[in-house]
């Protein structure tokens, strides 16, 4: 498989980066919204002038006729599930599948996760949700890589049925990241995003550039990657615009599903750098 790891130690000059600019950017606000971070309410102290009245406990004062504020300390018991679609139309693509790179980006996810002292989990889904048991200390993502080359990526994504299989392994504050084609009934997935809602998630799009152009034409035999089944078509430019702007407005809805379901979203191709993708998904 082509599947790299090279790339894994300049994430970690990305999330310095990133968190340098995330600093800057929202000094004296909650930077809890960053990859890895959050807080967690501690106790109470009195109020005293200098505090920051917005974290005054009204409710404790409509008791006591006292201003408590809250306290919070930063919250580490994250858990990252890293979530890889496996199925048969994401064993497409022509120098790097986009199975490959997905893994690829989950990898990167774990890497980060490790080096944050953070507990992650690996998993692929295509008809059924399978768990990664890689183990534990510094080869994990080895382990994980090893067992990813060997995997086989075929059958059918039902998408929903294995997201709602997953959520019996979630527990506590967790950070959720899905990389997918996406290339399936959308309000599946906006089913799944609205009973994930408590949880942060990303949702990663992989497509491969010959899917984003349709770079066929003529008459043409095509094979669904997942159900094997074939069609003979002619593949016009005005079947390749009309198919470009399907696409386009597929992936724009998943968009707004996101949005409304306060989940990340990126779309990226295959060929896009493995650094360059991090950028856009972490900033």
């Amino acid at each position: 498989m082509a599947i790299e790891l090279d790339f894994l130690k300049s994430l970690d000059r990305l999330q310095l980066i990133l968190k340098k600019k995330v600093h800057a950017d929202l000094q004296g606000e909650h930077a809890g919204e960053t990859f890895g971070e959050g807080t967690v309410f501690q106790d109470y102290k009195a109020y005293v002038p200098g505090d920051d009245f917005r974290h005054i406990d009204w409710s404790v004062y409509a008791r006591t006729d006292k201003f408590f504020i809250r306290r919070f300390e930063e919250e580490r018991n994250l858990t990252v599930h890293i979530l890889v679609d496996a199925s048969g139309s994401m064993n497409y693509g022509k120098h790097k599948t986009k199975f490959e790179y997905a893994a690829m980006l989950g990898l990167g996810f774990g890497h980060m996760a490790m080096r944050r002292n953070e507990k992650f989990t690996f998993a692929t889904f295509s008809e059924k949700v399978k768990r990664l048991r890689p183990k534990k200390g510094a080869n994990q993502l080895i382990n994980i890589f090893d067992i990813m080359g060997k995997l086989k990526v075929d059958g059918e994504s039902t998408f929903k049925q294995a997201m709602d299989e997953y959520r019996k392994y979630i527990h506590g504050r967790s950070l959720i990241i899905i990389v997918s084609d996406f290339l399936y009934n959308l309000e599946e997935v906006r089913e799944v995003l609205y009973r994930y809602r408590k949880s942060e998630v990303y949702v990663v799009q992989v497509l491969d550039p010959a899917e984003r152009e349709l770079a066929i034409k003529g008459d043409v035999l095509l094979e669904d990657a997942e159900t094997k089944m074939t069609t003979r078509t002619f593949i016009s430019r005005r079947t390749k615009s009309d198919y470009q702007n399907k696409l386009l407005n597929h992936i724009m809805h998943l968009k707004d599903i996101c949005e409304e379901n306060d989940a990340a979203f990126v779309s990226v191709t295959s060929d896009t750098p493995v650094f360059e993708a991090f950028y856009h998904i972490l900033r």
